[in-house]
């Protein structure tokens, strides 16, 4: 297999591609620009932007690091979905690992500490024809499909079962990592003996967009890390897409999503507020008509009052300079829900940070970045100085409505 190696945001050697794996790949990777190389037929420059990860295209196996390193955006990601922090040990692997394989090992090993007493069961409500009477009987539904006649006998249980979500979601990601080229032997070894352990378990294909969450508590705690895991792989894998000949599969995450999830799931938690509160909401609209429909990444609620406003904007900016278009959708912001000031929060070293005194109107527009380096509480310590900022924001402009 072929393998290339790329960066996020930087522009590749020549490399060369057939017109399937060049199709297929723009297809797999929308956000991935291919160039042709000059003065060499059939070589293209690869330039990723903000998709990251690992796809495979045939016999093309394409690496997209992100800046801030693989096992860290695991990290934000995981933190994203659910306040998860995994553990170091997760990321006792080599850096030249494919991601896949590095996450089959890391789904191996909690499920082999999640899985060391056992399958945890839960009841499931079942509905079904019997020849003897479990449960309850379906009075209505025998009527109505028997006619009255019996056997069988149609019935409503609980059974205690380990085919649960829970265990669905493990089998899940397991499958789906089991799809893909995976190189290493021990990810592959891990990976049967997890499809072995919940063989049990019924065989659900989760949509990438709607992964079901599992409610925990203390009889279900020990299955955090390893639903976690398994919820991040279905979400982010996808295989047997592609055009032509070629198909292609792969881990892929879009660092605009994970950037705005991560600083909206740990402004929260930082704030200290209800998910209802403090979210990615519709505005009012900017005209009177109803036609301008906004929707900022953070709003923090107040009762029936918004007191914050902000976006959460992970890009590359050329010249390190905020974009006008930035600053005006800000505005627009803070306009329209008659708000003093908003914040604008950047990856750092993609923007100077700043403020602006938007003229006539007064409305302060501020600046932040956001230092994604260094180990997951580093990073949620500068997040605590955002959320600093943005309650002295919140601050000003309940004083602005008091007096209003």
């Amino acid at each position: 297999m072929r393998q290339i190696d790329l960066e996020e945001y930087v522009k590749s050697e020549p490399y060369a591609l057939s017109v399937d794996e060049r199709d297929a790949l723009r297809q797999a990777v929308p956000s991935l620009t291919i160039e042709p190389a000059s003065m060499a037929s059939g070589e293209y420059h690869l330039t990723p932007e903000s998709m990251v990860g690992a796809v495979e295209v045939g016999s093309l196996s394409v690496l997209i690091r992100p800046k801030i390193g693989m096992s860290h955006l695991l990290s934000l990601i995981c933190y994203a979905m659910g306040n998860f922090r995994l553990r170091p040990e997760f990321f006792d692997y080599a850096e030249h690992y494919a991601l896949p394989d590095a996450l089959a090992l890391a789904l191996v090993s909690a499920a082999r500490r999640t899985f060391v007493n056992g399958l945890l069961h839960g009841y499931r409500t079942e509905e079904e024809p019997l020849n003897i009477v479990r449960g309850r009987i379906r009075f209505e539904d025998q009527m109505k499909l028997r006619f009255g006649i019996a056997p069988p006998i149609e019935v409503r249980y609980d059974e205690f079962t380990e085919d649960i979500l829970a265990n669905q979601l493990v089998k899940g990601a397991a499958y789906r990592l089991a799809r893909m080229r995976l190189r290493l032997q021990p990810a592959r070894r891990g990976l049967a003996w997890v499809a072995d352990t919940v063989d049990g378990v019924s065989l659900v294909e989760f949509s990438r967009n709607e992964v079901p969450e599992v409610r925990f508590n203390r009889l279900n705690e020990h299955y955090r890390e390893v639903v976690s895991l398994s919820r991040l792989i279905l979400r982010h894998c996808a295989f047997e897409s592609g055009r032509g000949t070629l198909r292609a599969s792969g881990f892929l995450a879009d660092m605009n999503q994970v950037f705005q999830n991560f600083v909206t799931e740990a402004i929260r938690q930082a704030l200290n507020l209800p998910a209802r509160h403090f979210c990615e909401k519709s505005i009012p609209s900017l005209d009177d008509g109803g036609h301008i429909h906004l929707r900022p990444d953070l709003t923090w609620w107040d009762g029936g009052s918004c007191v914050f406003v902000g976006d959460a904007k992970y890009k590359n900016v050329l010249g390190q300079r905020v974009p006008n278009r930035d600053l005006y959708q800000l505005l627009a912001y803070v306009t329209a829900l008659d708000l003093p000031g908003g914040l604008l929060i950047y990856a750092h070293g993609e923007a100077d940070v700043g403020t602006f005194l938007s003229r006539h109107s007064g409305k302060r527009l501020e600046v932040a970045a956001l230092d994604l380096s260094g180990t997951l509480d580093q990073v949620l310590r500068r997040v605590r100085s955002l959320a600093n900022r943005i309650e002295n924001l919140a601050a000003k402009a309940r004083a602005c409505q008091l007096v209003a």
